[in-house]
């Protein structure tokens, strides 16, 4: 029986919010409205309250990329990933993720953040599966340009842990399947799934999960 090691990507393995750098990435290439990149911010501190409306936010983030061709956006976001995202991934945070993958556990990464500016960093990291928000494309093919919209549950909060029960049964796996359950993430936000792991580990923590860490025993790591 095997292991499944879960991984959230903001400020877990990675040392930022992907969104908000690609808001600002996006402002620096004319790609977005005024103040975009502000907006966002005031997203991310919606998020780390516990109050963020994620439909809003959503719509917001979303709009600006259904102005551009998939061919466009791939080519910003390779040079997003050479500018902003690789030099940024520490060693320690490679190597978490390596030991799991060759221990020859099942990996995951679950973000709340869409699938278009996170799939090519689960890729730098190795990881096949990604849960992340799906974005609406024309027509519904994948390869479709961006609508504007998003569909299916979005991995946030409990949403992650219904993703992830999805992922599973089309495997035909479920939570029993497993020796043992690893998730690693920073935030609260994260709660729901955190317990469902028989191993969470609080990962750089925010300070509320750093608190309820340390009540429950909970191992606490950091990877910058």
């Amino acid at each position: 029986m095997t292991e499944l090691a879960l991984f959230d990507l903001d400020h877990t393995l990675i040392p930022f919010d992907s969104s908000q750098e690609w808001g600002r990435y996006m402002m620096q290439q004319d790609m977005a409205p005024e103040g975009f990149a502000a907006r966002l911010d005031q997203f991310q501190e919606d998020y780390v309250a516990g109050t963020l409306d994620m439909d809003a936010y959503l719509r917001y983030f979303a709009a600006p990329l259904a102005n551009y061709s998939r061919t466009e956006l791939d080519q910003w976001h390779e040079r997003f990933m050479d500018a902003v995202v690789r030099p940024q991934i520490t060693a320690e945070a490679r190597q978490l993720v390596q030991q799991h993958l060759d221990a020859g556990h099942l990996c995951g990464i679950v973000t709340a953040t869409i699938d278009f500016v996170t799939r090519p960093i689960a890729r730098e990291f190795g990881v096949e599966h990604l849960l992340a928000i799906t974005l609406e494309t024309a027509n519904g093919q994948e390869d479709g340009a961006y609508t504007g919209g998003w569909v299916g549950i979005p991995t946030f909060r409990e949403g992650k842990v219904t993703r992830s029960e999805m992922w599973l049964q089309d495997m035909g796996l479920n939570w029993d399947s497993f020796a043992a359950i690893h998730f690693y993430s920073d935030s609260m936000n994260d709660l729901p799934l955190l317990r469902h792991a028989s191993h969470p580990v609080a990962t750089n923590p925010d300070a509320r999960l750093k608190v309820l860490a340390e009540q429950e025993g909970w191992p606490i790591i950091q990877l910058f």
